[in-house]
């Protein structure tokens, strides 16, 4: 697994997909990722500061969470499938179980930037974002 932090948003407001781009945290790769508008003003507002009036989707989830006893540890983007990304939440509980949690990449990041949790990126998804350059 590679870690991966989160480099760069594009958002056009006049199209339905943004994109999130991740880089490498010990390199110079680069893997984007189309997601949804929802999801971008969800990363965004977070990582600008923004404190809605009432808790959003992620903030929810994220709350319920932390009221569960359990921490996101980390962020796993571990499959590429037909140009389909797929994701995996990794929990530990309270009493010190792993779960692992099946999830979008674009809500997974948007709960790594609320838990300040750790991305990593599958070796094989980012060999094979090589091969559409």
């Amino acid at each position: 697994m590679i870690e991966m932090e989160l480099n760069k948003l594009v958002i056009d407001e006049k199209r339905h997909e943004q994109l999130i781009v991740l880089k490498e945290k010990k390199g110079e790769r680069l893997l984007p990722i189309v997601i949804g508008l929802n999801e971008i003003a969800a990363i965004k507002s977070k990582i600008s500061g923004v404190k809605p009036p009432r808790p959003i989707t992620h903030d929810l989830l994220f709350s319920c969470i932390q009221a569960l006893g359990a921490k996101l540890e980390r962020v796993l983007i571990d499959k590429l499938e037909n140009n389909i990304f797929f994701a995996k939440l990794v929990l530990s509980t309270a009493d010190g179980k792993t779960v692992i949690v099946d999830a979008r990449p674009s809500d997974s990041i948007a709960l790594s930037v609320r838990a300040h949790a750790p991305i990593f990126v599958e070796e094989e998804v980012l060999k094979q974002m090589e091969l559409f350059k």
